[in-house]
C-alpha cells in the first residue's frame, strides 16, 4: 500500500533536472547537479534551518559527481571526467570516456568503496543501445600514470540505479527505459563483475498513458542502499520511491511530491534523512500545475540509516 510521508522541501526553489545527490559527511551539506541547467549545487546549512544554495555553473551537462578524499570533487561532464580540487576551482581533465558526445553523455554515477569513480551514460536518441557503465580508477596504489578505464557493462539506453550492497559484493544497475534493475556479483579487489541477472523488473508504461490516467508504477531511476542492504529507488513518472529487500521483496512504496522523482540519498549526522531530487524539465504544463514543486529537492526521516557516500581516491 502506498505510504504518504511528511516530505519537506530543502529550499524553496526548483531546478530543471536534479540528480546525483550526496551528503558530504565532513562538510555536513548536500551536493547535487542540475543536468540541463549545467550546474552543480550545494547547501550551506543543515535541513531544519534555512539553508541557502551555492551554484557552480558548468561548461556542459554534469551527469554525476562524487566527493574526493583529498578534497573537492570528481565530475563527469558530457565531454569527460574532471577533477576539481576546490569548489569553483580549475577543472583538471582525468580522462575522456569512449563514446560519441554528440549522442551520448554521462548520467548516473558514484564511487565504489575503494575509490573508483563509476559513470553510467545515456543514449539520448534511445535508438542504438549505446549507454554503458565505466569504472575510472585513479588510485596511486595502481601505479598508473593515467586513469584506468574499464567498460563494465553496455547495451543499455539510460544508465541509472547504480548502487552496491553493504558488503560491496553485489552491484546494482538499472536501464530506465527497459524498466529493469540488474544485479551482478562483484569482486571489489579485482574489479570484476559476474553472474549477471535481473534483480527487479517493472511493468512497461501503458500505451497512451498520462499522469492523470494512473495505473503506472514508473520506471527505475536513481537509487541508494541502506545499512540493511535494502535498495531504495526513485520511480520516474511513478510519483513514488520504492524500497526493496535484497531478495527483491517490495518493503515500502512512498508517494512523492513530484511525478518524476529522480534519485534518493541518505544524509544528516545519523544518515537517517532521505534526500530526493526530482525533475520538471520537459514535463507537461498540466503536470506542473498539479505538482508545482517538481524539480525541488525534498527530504524526510527514515528509521534505517543509509550507507555513507564513498569518496574518489586519487592521492
Amino acid at each position: 500500500m502506498m505510504e504518504h510521508a511528511d516530505w519537506q522541501k530543502l529550499v524553496d526553489r526548483t531546478y530543471e533536472l536534479g540528480e546525483s545527490p550526496f551528503w558530504h559527511p565532513i562538510e555536513c551539506r548536500l551536493y547535487w547537479v542540475d543536468i540541463p541547467g549545467k550546474k552543480i549545487l550545494r547547501t550551506t546549512k543543515l535541513p531544519g534551518s534555512t539553508p541557502s544554495v551555492e551554484v557552480w555553473p558548468m561548461p556542459c551537462e554534469p551527469g554525476c559527481i562524487a566527493p574526493a578524499k583529498g578534497g573537492g570533487l570528481v565530475i563527469a561532464l558530457r565531454n569527460g571526467v574532471f577533477r576539481a580540487r576546490v569548489w569553483g576551482g580549475a577543472m583538471e581533465l582525468i580522462t575522456v570516456l569512449p563514446y560519441d558526445t554528440a549522442t551520448v553523455r554521462a548520467n548516473d554515477g558514484k564511487c565504489d568503496a575503494l575509490g573508483r569513480f563509476w559513470v553510467g551514460t545515456i543514449d539520448e536518441p534511445k535508438a542504438g543501445h549505446l549507454a554503458a557503465l565505466f569504472s575510472v580508477d585513479c588510485r596511486p596504489a595502481m601505479a598508473h600514470s593515467q586513469a584506468v578505464v574499464v567498460r563494465q557493462a553496455d547495451g543499455a539506453l539510460t544508465a541509472n540505479g547504480l548502487a552496491w550492497s553493504p558488503d560491496a559484493r553485489t552491484l546494482y544497475w538499472a536501464d530506465t527505459p527497459k524498466h529493469i534493475v540488474y544485479a551482478w556479483d562483484y569482486d571489489i579487489v579485482t574489479n570484476v563483475l559476474s553472474a549477471h541477472r535481473t534483480y527487479l523488473e517493472f511493468a512497461p508504461k501503458p500505451p497512451g498513458w498520462s499522469p492523470q490516467s494512473g495505473g503506472y508504477q514508473g520506471r527505475p531511476d536513481g537509487a541508494a542502499v541502506d545499512i540493511s542492504g535494502n535498495y531504495w529507488v526513485s520511480m520516474f513518472e511513478g510519483q513514488r520511491v520504492c524500497c526493496f529487500a535484497p531478495d527483491g521483496t517490495l518493503l515500502r512504496e512512498i508517494a512523492t511530491p513530484a511525478q518524476c522523482p529522480t534519485m534518493p540519498c541518505f544524509g544528516g549526522s545519523d544518515l537517517c534523512t532521505l534526500f530526493l531530487t526530482s525533475a520538471r524539465h520537459g514535463r507537461a504544463a498540466a503536470e506542473l500545475l498539479e505538482f508545482p514543486d517538481s524539480g525541488a529537492v525534498f527530504f524526510m526521516r527514515v528509521e534505517t540509516p543509509g550507507l555513507p557516500v564513498n569518496c574518489f581516491i586519487d592521492a
